[in-house]
């Protein structure tokens, strides 16, 4: 695992894990992200657990607290393919160069956030939400 690798998951997963702010406790999961990740941080009131380490609008869990992040070298790496059983429906170019996606799977309610170590918005057939928009955000 190269160094780009940890300090991406340690960015994205590892703020406000409850499994601590390192990466020793990593566990590969169905991509390069620690399976072992579990949101510690709750907003009150009503707004539930978030993922400390994703930008507003990609960080909140609501109802589906059992959302996953799965982190990809790049886009040709993914084994999801983007169809009617895996709808992306949100796509940003964060700060750090990387491709953030948020999506569901219908047929079975599961929510999922893709982070791709790449820019490839032009991959991806969906709503990009800009850093204007973010900024605009509750």
């Amino acid at each position: 695992m190269t160094k780009k690798i940890l300090d991406n998951i340690k960015k994205y997963q590892c703020a406000g894990c409850v499994n601590g702010p390192e990466v020793s406790c990593y566990k590969k999961g169905r991509s390069l992200a620690c399976d072992n990740h579990i949101a510690g941080t709750r907003i009150y009131p009503g707004i539930g657990k978030v993922f400390l380490g994703l930008p507003t609008g990609f960080n909140r869990l609501g109802r589906a607290e059992h959302t996953k992040i799965h982190i990809f070298q790049n886009f040709e790496e993914c084994e999801w393919n983007y169809d009617i059983w895996n709808i992306p429906v949100w796509k940003h170019f964060d700060k750090h160069g990387n491709t953030i996606v948020r999506g569901i799977c219908p047929r079975i309610n599961d929510p999922w956030i893709h982070i791709f170590l790449e820019d490839c918005l032009s991959k991806i057939n969906c709503l990009e939400i800009t850093r204007h928009v973010i900024d605009n955000m509750d």
